[in-house]
């Protein structure tokens, strides 16, 4: 379930980062950020599942707190800091953009 959420969570912010490109540049502008966020996504994933499986022990700590949804909140916790910084000029207006 929490796997099921964090899933929710990116396919929205993917959704949102296209529209809001695509209205901001272009269509071809909006499709290579989300190729790129894509790539982000997987090769982080990839990465995050490394680590856990490094520090954490195989089964977990639950049936829902697995090694796979651990590494999960790892990489949404790493993207978030990443997109803050990458897209922040998606996340202001005109007028905070005028100040």
């Amino acid at each position: 379930m929490i796997s099921l959420l964090i899933f929710i969570f990116h396919f929205l912010f993917f959704v949102f980062v296209y529209v809001r490109t695509r209205k901001k540049d272009n269509t071809k502008q909006a499709i290579y950020n989300l190729l790129f966020m894509v790539i982000v996504f997987t090769v982080g994933w990839a990465l995050s599942t490394m680590i856990t499986n490094l520090f954490f022990p195989p089964a977990g700590f639950s049936k829902e707190l697995n090694l796979d949804t651990i590494s999960l909140i790892i990489l949404t916790l790493g993207e978030s800091l990443f997109y803050k910084f990458y897209y922040k000029d998606l996340f202001t207006t005109v007028v905070e953009m005028e100040k």
